[in-house]
């Protein structure tokens, strides 16, 4: 692992007070969630989605289901990452894409898309939201890393009325909320945390 990927790895904490006169560009939170969705996903089907809260007003109300904590409302904005449990929809985009750019030929194409018809329509519901959890974990980690290195502070918040967001924001019942991320610049520092011995949880075998 590079030095600066370890430093920033280490270095990343969970921040609660922002700066709220801090603003991010539109253009700016886009770039760095593109590169955060180069993570992989369930058979590349990227079962993730994205609301960006930048709206004051929006914001009040979000607090509001976020158990009124105020780092939603000082923070630069807030991302709330949602989760497609019928991701297997996307299949024609996304091998259609990766046909196009020259990936996979014709022969290939056939095959994923017949095998993810075959297989993700039918697994059961809660199979699916788990593997969508999982993987818009992994873009949700790498968009945090991705600010750290942009110079910006961010804070995953899993405390918030999930059927209430979902009610509010209208979210399509296709998706569920997974989290928050507030995003913004650093007003007072994180507060250090430790981790158990690493000895005492792997086991090799």
């Amino acid at each position: 692992m590079s030095e600066h990927l370890s430093k920033l790895i280490r270095e990343r904490r969970s921040v609660r007070k922002y700066d709220p006169n801090a603003q991010i560009e539109k253009e700016e939170l886009l770039e760095m969630l593109e590169e955060a969705t180069l993570a992989p996903s369930t058979s590349n089907l990227q079962p993730w989605e994205f609301i960006v809260f930048l709206d004051a007003e929006e914001r009040k109300d979000l607090r509001a289901i976020a158990y009124d904590q105020e780092q939603i409302e000082t923070a630069s904005a807030v991302i709330a990452v949602l989760g497609d449990k019928e991701f297997y929809k996307n299949v024609g985009p996304v091998y259609d894409s990766m046909s196009e750019a020259g990936y996979i030929d014709d022969a290939s194409k056939e095959v994923l898309v017949s095998n993810t018809n075959k297989t993700y329509p039918y697994a059961p519901e809660e199979a699916r939201k788990n593997m969508a959890t999982f993987d818009a974990g992994l873009a949700a980690m790498q968009f945090m890393l991705i600010a750290k290195n942009r110079g910006y502070a961010t804070g995953p918040m899993g405390g918030f009325d999930k059927a209430k967001f979902s009610e509010r924001f209208q979210v399509d019942e296709r998706y569920f909320p997974i989290v928050l991320i507030t995003i913004g610049k650093e007003n007072a520092p994180a507060y250090p945390t430790t981790r158990l011995p690493i000895e005492n949880k792997v086991k090799f075998i």
